[in-house]
């Protein structure tokens, strides 16, 4: 059985990587905005999760007819901060002004999961759940903070900032799952194979098992 993860995530890809597995990737290009704005009022927690979800879904036609036994695997995180949940800054003036609110606060990072199981190019079974996790953001001067702008790094994340990479200098500590900040956490994935009938150490590459 082959897992897919339905993301162009690098970090999520070395992740996973990391820990193990050899996953097929397969870009969903689902409209988060879109489905967002489809959803009337929803939680955090259903937004997240949502998001996961149709990206899941966008891959599995794709995903069956090259991986007929496969384990789909699909991620979408937020940050929630001052009641508000954000993603990734559309620009770098907004990437500036998240990071000024940010500075010396708490967050909650959100991340939604979906697992899907085809047998035989089938959809079988399906699970899906949310991490969060906490968030304390140093205080980085506005030098640091224009030349973390000026690497892109931020707008291509949730939240403007990363653990595993440059943002990392400026993360004080989390209360929680790290690799879910990172974008998948690997307990919560391991509980949704689980929960679809598959154990994750049968996953694991030759060399690593």
């Amino acid at each position: 059985m082959r897992l897919v993860l339905a993301s162009q995530s690098p970090a999520r890809l070395a992740l996973l990587r990391g820990a193990g597995l050899d996953p097929a990737v397969v870009v969903s290009g689902v409209d988060e905005d879109a489905v967002a704005a489809a959803l009337t009022d929803p939680a955090p927690d259903e937004l997240v999760t949502a998001l996961a979800t149709a990206k899941g879904n966008a891959v599995l036609d794709q995903v069956a007819a090259a991986h007929p036994d496969a384990v789909v695997v699909a991620c979408d995180s937020m940050l929630s901060i001052g009641g508000e949940m954000v993603g990734k800054p559309a620009t770098p003036d907004l990437a500036r002004r998240r990071w000024a609110r940010m500075a010396g606060q708490s967050g909650e990072l959100l991340t939604g999961h979906a697992v899907f199981r085809l047998d035989g190019g089938q959809r079988t079974k399906e699970a899906a759940g949310t991490r969060r996790t906490t968030v304390h953001f140093g205080q980085p001067s506005e030098t640091e903070i224009d030349a973390y702008i000026a690497t892109g790094e931020p707008l291509q994340v949730a939240g403007a900032f990363t653990l595993d990479a440059l943002g990392g200098w400026f993360v004080e500590g989390v209360e929680g799952d790290p690799s879910s900040v990172i974008g998948i956490s690997l307990p919560l994935v391991r509980q949704l194979l689980a929960e679809v009938g598959v154990s994750v150490v049968n996953l694991w590459r030759p060399s690593t098992s």
